[in-house]
Parts: C-alpha cells; structure tokens; sequence
C-alpha cells in the first residue's frame, strides 16, 4: 500500500509559514507527497521534502524558484500500477470532470487545485477527479484541508479529504 499525502494552494509565507501540526501528522505516515500548485516559495517543497519524496505541479503564483525546483504545468505518474495526473486549474466546474477526463485520457485519477475547494468526484466508469482544498487558506471552506490517498496494485483503495484546521 503506497500512502499519499496531496496538498494544493498552501501560499507560503504568507499562509504557510512552517508545517502546520495537523498536516505534519498526516504526513509522517506518507510515501510520497503530491502538490498541486499554488506552492508559492521553494522552501515550502523543501519543507515538504523532510516527509517524502514530492512531485509537484506549478500553480498561477508559483515563481521561477518552485519551477527550477521541479514544477511543471501538468504531470502524469504511475503509483503502483495506478496512473495520476495533476494539473493545477482545472477550469470552470460545469463540465470539469469530462473535460479533465479528455485532457488526461491515461489517467484514472486527476488531481488538482486553485480553487481551496475540497472536491472527490467519481465517475460511472470509475475515473475521479480530486482537490484536496487548502491547508491553509481555507476561503469559504469551514476548514482547512488536505487529501489522503491509499493506492495497491493498480487500484485506489481509499480518497479523503481530511479537516486539519
């Protein structure tokens, strides 16, 4: 079982100013670490990286310096035989899950962010779209949030959004 800890739009500094306790307990248990943007400031990943291994996606506030540390636009990966993509905006949400579906046809979950809204959305066949929310920056949510995912061979056992303010 590979545990995956998924963030999004946690603006550092100005709202992450250091690991959150709450988030940093999800992340003890974690293998890996997904961002989906939004980072802000490289120290953050850095940060991040004390915990697990991060891949990360760059976000409309991200600079140069969460690029040069490995933020890309969109990303596609296998986790044990299951295949991810993440995307930082997704665009508006009236057709968002046929739209992410078309943009990633390979991918059986898509995660993303920009928005701070707590999204798991599934599809008949089974292909789902994920935002964690925002740790940190909750907007309109009553909480801030992150995502837990628990993937085994090739399958998603288990998607939750998990409260951690």
């Amino acid at each position: 079982m590979v545990r995956i800890v998924v963030l999004s739009d946690t603006h550092g500094p100005r709202r992450w100013k250091s690991c959150p306790p709450a988030v940093a307990e999800r992340l003890r248990g974690a293998d890996l670490i997904l961002h989906a943007g939004d980072v802000c400031v490289a120290p953050v990943l850095d940060e991040l990286a004390q915990y697990a291994p991060v891949t990360v996606v760059a976000g409309n506030n991200d600079g140069p310096d969460v690029v040069a540390w490995g933020a890309t636009a969109t990303r596609t990966l296998e986790i044990d035989g299951f295949p991810v993509a993440m995307i930082h905006d997704s665009g508006a949400s009236a057709g968002r899950l046929a739209r992410l579906r078309r943009s990633f046809p390979g991918a059986r979950l898509v995660v993303f962010g920009h928005s701070h809204i707590p999204l798991d959305e599934q599809a008949d066949d089974g292909f789902r779209i994920f935002n964690p929310g925002s740790p940190t920056d909750r907007r309109r949510m009553p909480d801030g949030t992150i995502g837990v995912l628990d993937i085994a061979e090739g399958t998603l056992r288990r998607a939750a959004i998990i409260p951690v303010t």
